[in-house]
């Protein structure tokens, strides 16, 4: 479900800068990744699950205990294929200085890294100073071309459709297991939402903000 704040000129500039990073032919050199996070509730039976016939589904009592909360983080490049998951136990600046370091790390010989983030306070620059000396820091951040969504718009991250299927696929498995099985496969994500779509669906707006950048 989408949920569009106000669409005015800065919302429609970075949409339109999101979409057409989308549009690029795929180019080893220049990878775009998309990154998010999801938190995680961490959950304890309180009663343990039935014995079920075979073939048969287990079940399972709703009672539960919460035992406070995680987070991951899922990262992936949509036209090779490429997925990074990493479970962290919040969502710290420092958790995402050492997210973007696995990230810089696979693609060593890129020239830059198009990166596609949210609005989050911790996706900035600073949140690797918490991490890194100074140098590090503005070594590790200019790897990566940032390209940030608008805002209320985190829809328009490929990342959330991963965080879904990774979620889905993933419940009670293995994260590692998990990596491993979709980068063989090299599982991609079918985008289909271009700037024609977008001409389509914010018109007049985007014409308005198309014609006051003439």
């Amino acid at each position: 479900m989408w949920c569009v704040a106000e669409v005015n000129e800065a919302y429609l500039e970075r949409m339109e800068d999101v979409l057409d990073v989308y549009e690029r032919p795929y180019n080893p050199q220049e990878p775009v990744v998309c990154l998010d996070e999801k938190p995680v509730v961490l959950h304890r039976d309180l009663r343990p699950a039935m014995q079920a016939p075979p073939r048969q589904p287990a079940k399972r009592d709703y009672e539960h205990e919460r035992c406070g909360t995680a987070n991951v983080f899922c990262a992936v490049e949509p036209l090779a294929g490429r997925h990074f998951t990493r479970p962290t136990p919040n969502r710290s600046g420092e958790q995402f200085a050492r997210m973007l370091q696995r990230v810089a790390k696979a693609y060593p010989s890129a020239r830059t890294i198009h990166l596609v983030l949210d609005n989050l306070s911790t996706h900035a620059r600073s949140s690797l100073a918490r991490l890194l000396d100074p140098d590090q820091a503005d070594q590790l951040w200019s790897r990566f071309t940032i390209h940030h969504t608008p805002k209320h718009a985190s829809w328009l991250n490929q990342a959330e459709i991963e965080i879904s299927i990774f979620a889905r696929q993933c419940l009670r498995a293995e994260c590692t297991n998990w990596n491993r099985t979709v980068n063989r496969r090299r599982l991609k994500i079918n985008w289909t939402f271009s700037r024609l779509d977008a001409a389509n669906v914010f018109h007049p707006q985007l014409q308005l903000f198309k014609r006051s950048r003439h």
